[in-house]
């Protein structure tokens, strides 16, 4: 399948992109935290969406979540959309569209060392492609998808197939 990833290009320079208006933006999160690391907490707000506001912990981080998020759990949000736009833009320039994608992200944190890495386990529905094809696409995808290349840093792995 080959050539199966097409980056977008700028407005109207192909076919598959010519209805896309394509541009630059700027998504906005904010954190407010108080007190030392361990005894500390704050909380996130995604402010672009206006989707709410988040607490957090250095617990819910390095041991147990307890209803609280973390810039890890963010990552992994982040990183699973971004990884399903990335295939399913692939997957139909290369004209075998996906019905559906289900993306899990996994993000290893190990206080003291950090991210430790990233899994990412992707089940699709995909009329019209060979499992080796839905395979290629889904590793071009991690190397292109955004995110994927702003965690370039941390070592990402794939478990893919067809549903």
């Amino acid at each position: 399948m080959k050539g199966w990833y097409q980056p977008l290009e700028p407005h109207g320079s192909s076919t598959f992109d010519k209805d896309l208006e394509i541009m630059a933006i700027t998504q906005t999160a904010n954190a407010h935290w108080e007190g030392s690391l361990v005894e500390g907490k704050g909380n996130v707000s995604l402010d672009t969406s206006k989707s709410g506001s988040f607490e957090i912990d250095w617990k819910a981080r390095a041991e147990e979540a307890g209803g609280k998020t973390s810039p890890e759990e963010l990552i992994a949000a982040a990183h699973s959309s971004c990884y399903s736009m990335a295939l399913s833009h692939g997957l139909t320039g290369a004209g075998t569209p996906p019905t559906s994608i289900d993306t899990k992200a996994e993000v290893k944190f190990q206080a003291g060392q950090g991210i430790l890495g990233i899994h990412l386990t992707v089940r699709a529905n995909v009329p019209g492609i060979s499992a080796e094809d839905f395979v290629a696409a889904a590793e071009g995808a991690k190397a292109n998808c955004p995110v994927s290349k702003a965690l370039a840093a941390v070592d990402i792995t794939l478990d893919a197939a067809l549903a």
